[in-house]
């Protein structure tokens, strides 16, 4: 049985990230990210972080505002340009980026398993644990790709590859903490009885998530510094 009071805290969570989410979008359909990829993964952040995720946008992300022809070369400037400011507020965009992929996988992969009751081996955990890490991965990839690339002038081939390369170890590392949050829900907190038709459950899946950033942020530190990844 689950208490009344972590169901009314599960939904002003969820509507705080969603308004969160919402505020980011509106404020970036006048300031767009002058990395495209970085677009979705702002309102993304807040899906997870909420509020935190709306400050860190933005303290740490939100793009200068677009100037006129005239004054375009005159005081330009954007939060997250990696050369002009502290290595751990790269490293904190880098992790953004590499949640978003993985917030968005696992959400994907959440439903589909819910909604079509699909089991590896018996048991409906172990799908959700592989299709969040394929979904995870595969969108990871897509928006570590669209970053590098550009970044690099990398074609088609070169840029997944580089993608591959820089996403992997970050992503495993979101998962792992994620992954260890979802196994206390199952096995310690709640059994089989949370589903994601519940906000109780998306509200302990921000909790996940955010275990999820952290266990990224000091890879993402690592693989920036190994000259893997791009500094965001």
């Amino acid at each position: 049985m689950i208490p009344l009071w972590l169901t009314i805290v599960s939904i002003l969570s969820l509507i705080a990230a969603f308004s969160s989410a919402a505020l980011i979008i509106i404020d970036l359909r006048k300031r767009p990210q002058p990395m495209a990829v970085m677009n979705p993964v702002w309102p993304i952040t807040a899906l997870y972080f909420g509020p935190i995720g709306l400050w860190a946008y933005y303290a740490l992300g939100r793009a200068a505002k677009p100037q006129s022809a005239e004054m375009s070369g005159h005081n330009g400037h954007h939060h997250h340009d990696g050369s002009d400011q502290p290595f751990w507020i790269s490293t904190f965009i880098g992790s953004t980026h590499c949640g978003a992929g993985c917030t968005l996988g696992d959400i994907i992969a959440e439903f589909l398993v819910f909604f079509t009751g699909a089991a590896f081996v018996g048991s409906t955990f172990g799908t959700e644990l592989v299709l969040d890490y394929v979904f995870a991965f595969t969108l990871g990839v897509a928006f570590q790709y669209f970053s590098i690339a550009p970044m690099r002038g990398l074609g088609l081939k070169d840029g997944i590859i580089a993608a591959v390369k820089a996403d992997f170890l970050s992503l495993t590392a979101f998962e792992v903490g994620l992954f260890g949050w979802m196994a206390l829900m199952r096995f310690v907190f709640f059994g089989p009885h949370l589903h994601p038709d519940s906000p109780v459950y998306w509200f302990m899946m921000q909790i996940g998530m955010i275990i999820g950033f952290a266990t990224t942020y000091p890879m993402n530190w690592f693989l920036v510094r190994a000259g893997i990844k791009e500094a965001m």
